[in-house]
């Protein structure tokens, strides 16, 4: 009986790696004595800045400044006309805007409670809480979070600042 033998495969001859092109204008020998003058490279054209956009104001914070100037209580479908006279918010096309300002006034006043822009004056009419300002700012931007692996690593930050355990059994050590 004959053994098996492996065999070795040899590897593929590498082929040779090309010589980078020069940044700079020079001469190389093409071969056989002949000079050639190789020119570099074009340089990309550099890309404009994007324009910064205004910022877009909220439905909500449009409709506070404008009840802010009414004198009566309005109804959302009253404040969707009025903020699109004075040119503060439009529709980007929804088929019910003034539904979805009722709703979003609503939970404005059911979670801030009396730190609401608005209050209810009677079923389906608003008008602004006189104890709040209710001129219109900017809206404050998402802070940035930290992306990929290495935001998950390291201590864990608790509400009130202090460093948290990097571990369960950090937490019971004597």
């Amino acid at each position: 009986m004959s053994k098996k033998t492996a065999t070795k495969k040899s590897a593929p001859a590498k082929a040779p790696k090309p010589k980078p092109v020069p940044k700079s204008p020079e001469t190389v020998d093409a071969g056989g004595g002949i000079l050639v003058e190789i020119a570099p490279p074009p340089a990309k054209a550099a890309k404009p800045a994007p324009e910064a956009k205004p910022k877009k104001v909220s439905a909500l914070s449009a409709a506070a400044a404008v009840l802010a100037n009414a004198t009566d209580p309005m109804t959302t479908k009253e404040l969707i006309a009025a903020m699109a006279a004075a040119g503060t918010w439009t529709s980007p096309g929804g088929k019910t805007p003034e539904a979805t300002l009722s709703a979003a006034i609503g939970r404005e006043i059911v979670t801030k409670g009396d730190a609401s822009r608005f209050r209810k004056t009677a079923p389906g009419r608003y008008a602004a809480n006189a104890s709040v300002d209710t001129t219109p700012a900017a809206e404050p931007e998402p802070a940035a979070k930290p992306k990929g692996k290495k935001a998950a690593k390291g201590k864990a930050a608790i509400a009130d600042g202090t460093p948290g355990p990097k571990s369960v059994s950090e937490l019971f050590r004597l």
